[in-house]
């Protein structure tokens, strides 16, 4: 549960400078596809509780930059202020479009491109922004996703473009999504290349805990939410958080899935790499954690509706995971 958590952690110390992300807004940009890129890089911060990431917006010509909602975004330069040299560029590129964005070459805009694929900078399009990449020849020979009302218009301009069907492709140093939904995928995975699991799930948890699932049902994604969980070690994390305030002893859980202890400990081990007494633990220290910093509930009744024996042994568990006592937590919170 650390990636569920991680945000209220101690602090962690960056050994780097933060990953810096350069979006360029043409005008009309889709609003939806830029903040859900922008949210994975925000949110990345918060559960590292450090800068691991820092964002700047160009406009093409100006410091406002009318959005595809009519709202003008104020951008932190213009492009042209855009520093892309051997000593000074930015990590990723990425080119914001729309659906009503001019598909025409932007002269500055094609010389930054290409000055950034020299230095290897990642570069990347919202929505139909792969367009602009193709006009600067930098995905020659390689596959892009975009809006599907594009597709006719990339395949007969860009002979030399491959056009994904995929939402998404995050390959060959380039990350293209097709659309609003599909950005915040993209970032996840683009993400990846610079954090570890446990970061990039904590975003997952935090920003797509309503991915709508089969049949177009809408759940609400409980963590852990990895799919390749087998059946048995997804029941058994139901019936836990089912069982908060009572918490169920592993041989009561046995029990009840009619399988031996040994195997459930088996099963934590190989896919959580825990233990189910410390999974357990830590879904109860969660479940307090939000009572704790969400509600006005005195300490004695959150320890009593989290299975904790006393006050004291809640505290001292609460202090021993988060680094700070639940008054102190509660004092923090503002």
């Amino acid at each position: 549960m650390r990636s569920t958590n991680s945000a209220f952690l101690p602090a962690q110390e960056s050994a780097q400078r933060p990953v810096r992300v350069a979006f360029v807004l043409h005008e009309h940009f889709s609003l939806m596809a830029f903040t859900a890129a922008v949210d994975v890089l925000v949110t990345a911060n918060l559960v590292r509780n450090a800068p691991v990431f820092a964002f700047t917006a160009y406009g093409l010509d100006t410091l406002a930059v009318k959005s595809d909602l009519g709202i003008d975004i104020a951008a932190g330069g213009r492009l042209e202020q855009l520093q892309v040299t051997a000593d000074d560029h930015p990590d990723v590129l990425m080119v914001c479009g729309g659906f009503r964005c001019s598909l025409a070459m932007d002269p500055t805009l094609d010389r930054k491109l290409r000055e950034a694929d020299r230095h290897r900078v990642i570069l990347g399009g919202l929505w139909n922004g792969a367009v602009a990449l193709a006009h600067a020849g930098v995905l020659d020979n390689k596959s892009c996703a975009l809006h599907r009302d594009n597709h006719a218009y990339m395949r007969e301009t860009f002979a030399n473009v491959r056009v994904s069907d995929r939402t998404f492709l995050v390959e060959d140093n380039r990350a293209t999504s097709a659309g609003a939904v599909s950005a915040l995928e993209m970032m996840l995975a683009l993400t990846s290349h610079f954090q570890n699991r446990d970061t990039v799930r904590a975003i997952e948890e935090i920003l797509s805990c309503d991915r709508v699932a089969d049949q177009g049902r809408a759940d609400l994604l409980q963590p852990p939410n990895e799919p390749e969980l087998p059946e048995l070690l997804q029941s058994l994390l139901q019936v836990m958080g089912a069982n908060i305030e009572e918490p169920l002893t592993i041989e009561e859980l046995a029990t009840a899935s009619g399988v031996s202890r040994r195997r459930i400990e088996r099963l934590f081990q190989t896919h959580l790499d825990t233990s189910p007494s410390r999974y357990y633990l830590e879904l109860r220290i969660t479940h307090a954690r939000r009572l704790l910093l969400q509600s006005g509930e005195s300490i004695a009744n959150i320890a009593a509706a989290c299975g904790f024996v006393s006050s004291t042994h809640f505290s001292h568990c609460y202090k021993d995971y988060f680094g700070v006592s639940p008054s102190l937590a509660r004092a923090q919170r503002g």
